[in-house]
């Protein structure tokens, strides 16, 4: 199975035939539209006003009172951080995002390291957190915790930075495995689908969105 990412699983998990498409054929490409490019733009913001002090520009001014709390806070900031995990037969180990023997990727936008405490922090431009997955959180709090063996704790949360809402969930190091096996059940479809090579498609909402347009439940969206 190639190397998954929170992003990758959950394509897999709305359409199986367009991860096939877009993850193992790789015919077809998934090109950004303005919602992709918006949100693009809200994380450089952020990460350049924590990384390098940037002032946040004023077309982004709703983030402030998100993000200048977090440039403030005490710790050692990580921006950007991109983690990858190896499963081996003695359980999970840090390795390079690139690395041959990757089993899992992720990019945390903000850590905050303060000795064993660890605040974590991913930015979100939807409307409002109705549909926050916390198992994401979870699935990156167990990634930290084998890159950094130092902490213990680790406070996280999404920040809805239009709506300024910020689910928050405190992960402990004890719960490690627990937190790699979130997504256990998709990650075992996902397999069966790589050993069988039937990747099945499934209709919803989405498809006048989806770029595999050769699909059969694919159809142009209403202007």
């Amino acid at each position: 199975m190639p190397a998954w990412s929170y992003s990758s699983i959950k394509t897999f998990e709305q359409c199986p035939k367009k991860y096939f498409h877009l993850k193992i054929a790789k015919d077809v490409k998934d090109e950004p539209g303005e919602a992709a490019e918006y949100g693009t733009a809200v994380h450089l913001a952020a990460e350049e006003f924590i990384r390098d002090g940037k002032p946040i520009p004023e077309k982004f001014a709703f983030m402030r009172p998100i993000v200048e709390p977090l440039a403030a806070k005490q710790g050692e900031k990580h921006t950007e951080l991109r983690l990858g995990v190896a499963k081996t037969d003695t359980g999970f180990a840090p390795t390079s995002f690139f690395a041959k023997d990757v089993w899992y990727r992720g990019i945390v936008d903000l850590l905050i390291v303060d000795g064993t405490k660890g605040w974590m922090v991913d930015y979100k431009t939807g409307k409002n957190a109705k549909y926050a997955d916390m198992k994401q959180l979870d699935l990156m709090a167990g990634a930290l915790f084998i890159k950094h063996p130092e902490l213990e704790t680790i406070k996280s949360g999404l920040a809805y930075v239009v709506s300024q809402e910020f689910p928050k969930k405190t992960h402990t190091r004890d719960k490690l495995d627990e937190y790699m096996s979130v997504f256990e059940d998709q990650l075992y479809n996902l397999d069966a689908a790589m050993d069988n090579g039937v990747f099945n498609p499934k209709s919803g909402p989405l498809c006048g969105w989806c770029p595999v347009t050769s699909c059969e439940h694919w159809k142009p969206r209403r202007k």
